[in-house]
């Protein structure tokens, strides 16, 4: 859509009221500021990053290190018929495990972190900050000065700058890079909700080796047991988790390592033949049809891959890298050498050697779906040569699309599962993204004029009754349609408003002392401001019971700033005026009085302290410091008696619907299941801990 928040910045002629409205209602530049870097790298100490690396074999590699139960099963359910589809089998296994896990994922895919967060939705964020590819068009410049938000500039004539350029031209385009990331997330709930049980009953299946007469509903009990066993562990944390797990998965690693060299020692080292490709082709070769559909059992041996990425946060990349190029992947070698070792002198023992399993067809599509988001990580983030790109997506999809071939064949023997699942959870999350987009436009077309509210004058055409009226919205910018809708139906306005609108970014977090901008809004006997609060994708949306009292915080905050720096003359350098403005800021956090500050929210300081511009005066300067002091005291005192007396929460409780010439489809997914997704989800009085009684919801309806 042709929003105006896109507009604001292309600048265009648009008539003297659409300027005297940008001129009331800038962009909250100065008040982003420029912050101090606080979030750089870590550097880690040897001893740590030996540390993290140990804890991360018990969070990371749980289903890549239980791949070697079941995956030669898998591969040969019919039993094995010549002594060299096992050493085929195997190479597939070592090339897979190589050009999959550890170059393609440890060696290029890792580096795509977003400030160390890993998965889909990371490489997503990387890309909506390097381009514009988000749906909803609500990012501004100003959130491109927070510490977590990272991104580089474009040559005007380089083939990323062309790249990003056919990105944002259609938005089709950037429809369907939302759609294949939603894929890809689908994909993993759907693998993610099978791979503990299809992992755990595997293992159990090893009793029935000794024990063949055993039924498997005891094999079932037993998996059960150890699945409740480890989920009912998981609310004591990653760190506590992964020392729990960690020395237990170390010693799996190590035991199937020796046992590898074991079996490779006392059935011969034929198998090591297997490193040379030639035997994938003699392979193919000789297995046809059969052998190609038995690539279903060879990429179990890489099932687990994406948790290397998606389990990113929990520990830093260098810690990954370790801990599976010095234990991981040679152990993993070593135990399918050994159990190759072993089928070839025992090839009627292929069906006793692990219990079956569900091939987990989800997977590929994953790997799938992460190859074409690196594509564009490559070009548009990395700037990577035109030639590196092209070499790493034919190597990616020459593997991943040739599993993809093999494991079609297996949908019906259970693959089908997790399809189902992430399909299942693929309509949920582009209903609800459809019914938020719709909701934003419609926020954007309604909005109204600030040069409209001006207009009404000082009390705005209504009573000014004692209080805080906090109008929530999903504009960074103009007054939403719920505040105009309320002041026509209603004879009284608060004596203070402040429109909070609560903003989402393509960041994983936004630190708490960037979180809050305020502006604002109007002359000052309006008592109007604006306040953005600012989230990342990796931000708790949880209960927040401080919502308020930080608001109010660096409301007060930027109330004093703004009055010392209205203190500052013409004939002020920068230097002066900011340190005039340093030197006061011990005594405001220090008083703890009516104000009621915090030192914890120091955003409002720093930013506006930072964008002090020497050539410029503020609009309203004072010849005085004592009478810059005075006014300053005298809104303090104005908000804190209207604090007082109490806040009121607005909410807009904005109905969606279809019309009623929609087609069928539209209507159940708009009527049904969006209104049905709506009333489950959390609204934002739970999540802002707003209390009942200060809550006031202003009910709309508009159809799409």
């Amino acid at each position: 859509m042709a929003s105006r928040v896109e507009s604001d910045e292309d600048g265009d002629n648009k008539g003297s009221m659409w300027d005297l409205d940008q001129k009331l209602d800038q962009p909250m530049d100065e008040e982003a500021g420029r912050l101090k870097n606080m979030y750089r790298e870590k550097k880690f100490s040897a001893v740590l990053l030996l540390r993290l690396a140990f804890q991360s074999l018990g969070v990371v590699y749980g289903d890549l290190g239980t791949s070697p139960l079941y995956v030669f099963y898998n591969t040969f359910p019919h039993g094995v018929k010549d002594p060299e589809d096992v050493i085929g089998a195997l190479s597939l296994i070592i090339y897979s495990l190589t050009l999959v896990p550890l170059l393609k994922y440890v060696f290029v895919v890792l580096r795509a972190n977003d400030n160390g967060q890993g998965g889909t939705f990371a490489l997503y964020s990387l890309l909506c900050r390097h381009a514009k590819i988000k749906t909803i068009p609500n990012q501004h410049r100003t959130d491109e000065e927070l510490t977590t938000y990272s991104r580089s500039t474009f040559q005007e004539k380089s083939f990323a700058a062309k790249t990003k350029r056919w990105l944002e031209e259609q938005a089709t385009r950037r429809s369907a890079i939302l759609i294949l990331v939603l894929v890809g997330t689908c994909m993993v709930i759907g693998d993610g909700i099978l791979t503990p049980a299809i992992s755990v009953l595997s293992a159990a299946g090893g009793i029935k080796v000794n024990k063949p007469h055993m039924s498997n509903g005891v094999v079932v009990l037993v998996a059960v047991v150890i699945l409740v066993g480890f989920f009912s562990m998981q609310h004591y944390g990653t760190d506590r988790v992964s020392w729990l797990f960690a020395p237990i998965v170390l010693l799996w690693f190590l035991l199937i390592g020796g046992i590898g060299i074991f079996n490779i020692w006392k059935h011969g080292s034929s198998v090591l033949k297997a490193f040379s490709p030639v035997y994938i082709y003699r392979y193919f070769k000789r297995g046809g049809q059969e052998g190609w559909t038995s690539l279903g059992g060879i990429m179990l041996s890489i099932t687990g891959t994406e948790a290397l990425f998606a389990d990113l946060a929990h520990f830093p990349v260098s810690a990954v890298q370790l801990a599976f190029t010095l234990i991981v992947f040679p152990c993993l070698l070593l135990a399918y050498s050994g159990q190759a070792a072993y089928l070839m002198n025992n090839l009627d023992h292929s069906q006793d050697v692990f219990y079956r399993s569900i091939p987990g067809t989800a997977v590929v599509i994953v790997m799938l779906v992460t190859t074409f988001l690196m594509i564009m990580i490559m070009i548009l983030v990395w700037r990577c040569h035109w030639i590196l790109v092209l070499i790493f997506t034919g190597l990616s999809l020459i593997v991943e699309c040739t599993y993809f071939s093999s494991v079609l064949f297996k949908i019906d023997q259970g693959g089908w599962v997790p399809l189902v699942i992430a399909g299942a959870f693929l309509v949920i999350m582009y209903v609800w993204h459809y019914g938020t987009v719709k909701r934003y436009e419609f926020e954007m077309h309604s909005k109204v004029s600030m040069a409209w509210i001006l207009g009404l004058g000082p009390s705005l055409g209504l009573v000014r009754v004692p209080g805080i009226g906090l109008v929530y919205t999903e504009l960074a910018s103009g007054v939403p349609h719920i505040f105009s809708h309320f002041i026509t139906n209603l004879p009284a306005i608060h004596s203070v408003v402040v429109f909070v609108c609560v903003k989402y970014l393509p960041v994983y977090t936004v630190p708490e002392e960037e979180r809050f901008l305020v502006k604002r809004i109007g002359p000052k006997n309006f008592r109007m401001f604006r306040c953005v609060a600012r989230y990342g994708y990796k931000d708790l949306h949880k209960k927040d019971e401080s919502f308020e009292k930080k608001l109010f915080d660096n409301l007060f905050m930027f109330v004093r700033l703004e009055s010392m720096m209205e203190g500052c003359s013409d004939s002020d350098e920068y230097s002066l005026c900011g340190q005039k403005t340093v030197q006061s800021m011990d005594g405001m956090l220090s008083n703890n009085g009516n104000t009621r500050t915090a030192s914890s929210n120091m955003d409002i300081s720093v930013s506006s302290l930072d964008s002090i511009e020497p050539a410029k005066s503020p609009p309203h300067v004072k010849s005085s410091g004592q009478t810059s002091s005075q006014t300053e005291v005298d809104e303090l005192e104005f908000l804190n008696n209207n604090r007082d007396a109490g806040v009121v929460h607005i909410l807009g409780n904005t109905v969606v619907r279809a019309r009623r010439d929609s087609r069928f489809y539209k209507k159940i997914a708009v009527d049904y299941i969006y209104a049905f997704l709506r009333k489950i989800c959390r609204e934002n009085s739970v999540i802002f801990n707003v209390p009942h009684e200060s809550l006031l919801n202003v009910g709309q309806i508009f159809y799409v």
